[in-house]
């Protein structure tokens, strides 16, 4: 049977991270947690877990997660946020693989709960993300904060059963806030890759997301939260093109 990593980066995770490493205590050979010097109990609720914890100031999502893989011990390696856990199915699924891994990286699902309740439509589910993998041939990309996991040649990629189970915002104003942040975070990214942004993207490109994550994905099919996801996924990509244009803006006055 080959041996697992399971990493989780953290930051002020006291309320999430005892439950992520008791979600993998059957099918993790470590669990390493990266936090970024936590002011909460993080630490010291993942320690007493048995986790092995080290600390590295916050780099950027993507360069937090890759340096976590360098830590790992094992090449098999499964990356979770603090706020994630795999359900029994995705625990059966990957202790059957574990077995024998015939594959170098395997994809599955993830369900957010969202204000208490699951999401089981629009832009959110199932959101597949590829989070078990051999870290010999994949590294963490993107542009924050929208990290991936990308391969470095084209290797079959095997779908498992069950769900990452993601608990994100308790409520409403949560979410808002989040927005703000990761926002600013994304319209740094895109400036810094040299994407460029337009006024006439500031109605078309939410009014887009509204209109996939809503209709399209049948997000009207989870109720008054399913409309709220999708107004807040709208808000999210209304402010990223807004700051993004507002740096853009900044970087050419700097110019003259």
């Amino acid at each position: 049977m080959e041996n697992i990593s399971v990493v989780i980066i953290t930051s002020n995770e006291e309320k999430n991270i005892g439950r992520c490493i008791d979600s993998v205590k059957k099918i993790a050979d470590e669990i390493i947690v990266l936090d970024s010097f936590s002011e909460d109990k993080t630490v010291e609720i993942a320690r007493q877990k048995g986790a092995i914890v080290e600390q590295q100031e916050f780099r950027g999502y993507i360069e937090q997660k890759n340096l976590a893989l360098e830590i790992a011990s094992h090449p098999y390696v499964l990356s979770l946020d603090a706020d994630e856990m795999p359900d029994e199915i995705l625990v059966n699924s990957i202790l059957e693989e574990k077995s024998h891994f015939l594959h170098k990286a395997y994809r599955m699902n993830r369900c957010t709960n969202y204000c208490g309740r699951y999401i089981r439509h629009g832009v959110w589910y199932p959101d597949t993300k590829l989070r078990l993998f051999d870290k010999r041939i994949a590294r963490w990309g993107g542009i924050n904060p929208h990290d991936k996991v990308e391969l470095n040649a084209s290797y079959p990629v095997k779908h498992l059963k069950g769900d990452i189970l993601h608990f994100s915002y308790s409520s409403i104003e949560e979410h808002i806030a989040q927005n703000n942040k990761l926002s600013s975070i994304a319209a740094y990214s895109l400036l810094q890759g040299a994407k460029r942004t337009s006024p006439v993207k500031f109605l078309i490109n939410p009014l887009w997301s509204f209109f996939l994550g809503y209709f399209l994905r049948l997000g009207l099919l989870d109720g008054l939260y399913g409309f709220v996801i999708a107004v807040n996924v709208a808000h999210f990509t209304f402010l990223k093109h807004v700051k993004l244009y507002q740096l853009q803006q900044a970087a050419l006055q700097k110019q003259t």
